[in-house]
C-alpha cells in the first residue's frame, strides 16, 4: 500500500462531478486500499477519490470495524431533521466551519466485491457520508451554509 497525495483547494479536480465506476477492477481494489491508508495516515475519517486526483465515484469511510468502501454511492433519503456541526476537510486544510446536514440518511452503493449494499446511517457516520458524497459532486465545505 502507498500513501497518496491529497489534493487541496483550489485544485480544479475538486470541483468536478465525478464519473460513475462501470467495473470494479483490481486497480480499483488497490486504489481503495491506498485511499484507506492515506486517510488513516492523515487522521481523516473519510476520503473521496477526487481528493486524491481520481474523478470517480468512490469514497472510503473509517468505521469501528475498519474502512468501508462505497462505490457509486447514492443517498436515497434524508431526514428533514438536521444538525449544525463543525466540519473540517483534508482538502481544505485549516478551515473548520459549521455545516448543516441531515441527522439520518439511507444509502445505496456497491462494495468492493461488487455487491449492492443498502443501509441507514445516523449521527457522525451520516455526516461523513454526506460530506464525501458532496466531494463526488464537486462541493466543498466552503460552499455550505
Amino acid at each position: 500500500m502507498s500513501r497518496l497525495e491529497i489534493k487541496t483547494n483550489p485544485d480544479p479536480i475538486l470541483r468536478e462531478k465525478a464519473k460513475k465506476i462501470s467495473e470494479i477492477t483490481p486497480e480499483i481494489k488497490r486504489l481503495i486500499l491506498n485511499m484507506a491508508e492515506t486517510m488513516k495516515k492523515a487522521n481523516g475519517i473519510g476520503l473521496a477519490a477526487p481528493q486524491i486526483g481520481q474523478s470517480i465515484r468512490l469514497c472510503v469511510i473509517n468505521t469501528e470495524k475498519g474502512h468501508l468502501a462505497l462505490i457509486n454511492p447514492t443517498i436515497t433519503w434524508k431526514s428533514l431533521r438536521k444538525e449544525n456541526e463543525e466540519e473540517g476537510c483534508l482538502s481544505v486544510p485549516g478551515i473548520f466551519k459549521p455545516v448543516k446536514r441531515s441527522k439520518i440518511i439511507y444509502v445505496k452503493a456497491l462494495n468492493q466485491d461488487n455487491k449492492e449494499i443498502k443501509f441507514r446511517a445516523s449521527g457522525l457516520f451520516a455526516r461523513v457520508i454526506q460530506h464525501e458524497v458532496d466531494h463526488l459532486d464537486g462541493v466543498l465545505i466552503t460552499d455550505k451554509k
